[in-house]
């Protein structure tokens, strides 16, 4: 090795931000374990790297004696004395012991330290870099599928998108163009990992965020969402502005705000849903697109009965009761739906509400 290397460590720390030092440091601690597996353990050995000239030399530690039994241990007195003149018997001293050929193995070493530490210094970046972002969306292209995990191309690194985080029924092609949000960033030994999804609910809120500007500069809130990936969402706003319609906003000019969403969803239903403070009012428009005769709610049980009128009844419950479902987790509240007729029936002679 010579002052190539050197230059090269200074360039390395230069454009990619690792300590030359730390660079150094790693090199003289593999060349320590590459000479003990060329060259075995028997005699004590200290392989030095020099941090000027990238020079490498062997030093091994001997004992001073007057006789010497083994040479690769022991070294006389008087060729002691000329490299330490004042060394006595029983003294430790290093004397080079360089081998032929450990400088091609010094610098092959030398040459895996660096790549591996651009390696780690590559991940670390893009571990730092997504780390930043979760919680963004992110545009992609699918690389690969393995056992229906895809794979989606991200520029330096791959996201990953688990099954679950999948909308079903959606077709994911090999070239295709994604849209996903990051959830979950992990740094492990093979680099970092990034999750992706197109299921979670905080990809509805930040599609609504790009495309609805009220919401981007704080006019319009999104208070909650409720998902079922693929089938259907509620999404309940509150305008902070009172001259600024929240659902109007969200619906946009001709449902085309909305429609991209339900487009890039690929055709989710989404009900947009006035937030009220009043519970009341907020489950009954949860409830939408049903019509609501009247609700009565139990605060200490945080539960809710709702009245609508008998041909409302399945539209309010909706297809297999999805719609009274999105409604609780919406508003966060037990709810109890319930025909007129049927309210009438248990309701007490004397016109109590239950």
């Amino acid at each position: 090795m010579s002052n190539e290397l050197i230059q090269a460590l200074h360039e390395i720390e230069k454009e990619r931000g690792i300590p030359k030092v730390a660079l150094i440091d790693a090199i003289k601690a593999a060349l320590n374990t590459a000479y003990k597996k060329n060259f075995g353990t028997a005699q004590s050995v200290s392989v030095e790297f020099s941090d000027l000239t990238g020079e490498v030399k062997v030093f091994s530690q001997k004992k001073v004696v007057s006789d010497v039994q083994d040479s690769r241990l022991e070294i006389d007195i008087t060729e002691a004395r000329e490299l330490y003149p004042d060394c006595q018997e029983e003294d430790m001293v290093y004397v080079e012991a360089t081998p032929a050929n450990f400088g091609r193995i010094a610098a092959q070493t030398a040459k895996q330290v660096v790549i591996q530490k651009l390696r780690e210094a590559e991940r670390s970046l893009i571990y730092e870099e997504f780390l930043e972002r979760e919680g963004e969306i992110v545009t992609g292209i699918i690389q690969r599928i393995e056992s229906k995990t895809i794979y989606i191309t991200l520029g330096r690194t791959d996201g990953i998108m688990l099954p679950s985080d999948q909308i079903s029924g959606e077709k994911y092609e090999l070239g295709q163009r994604i849209k996903a949000y990051i959830y979950e960033v992990k740094n492990t030994s093979k680099g970092p990992n990034i999750y992706v999804s197109r299921t979670n609910p905080y990809f509805l809120r930040r599609l609504f965020e790009l495309e609805v500007p009220e919401i981007y500069d704080g006019v319009v809130e999104i208070k909650s969402i409720a998902r079922e990936a693929g089938a259907r969402s509620k999404i309940a706003v509150y305008s902070l502005d009172e001259r600024v319609d929240s659902v109007g906003a969200c619906v946009g000019p001709r449902g085309l705000r909305v429609q991209n969403i339900v487009s890039e969803l690929g055709g989710e239903k989404i009900d947009i849903i006035k937030y009220d403070k009043d519970p009341e009012r907020y489950i009954a428009n949860a409830l939408s697109p049903a019509k609501v005769l009247a609700v009565y709610v139990s605060e200490e049980a945080k539960m809710a009965t709702v009245v609508v009128p008998d041909y409302q009844l399945s539209l309010a419950i909706g297809k297999e009761g999805q719609n009274a479902r999105l409604a609780a987790k919406l508003t966060s509240w037990k709810v109890d739906i319930k025909s007129e007729s049927q309210f009438m029936e248990e309701t007490d002679i004397d016109g109590q509400n239950p």
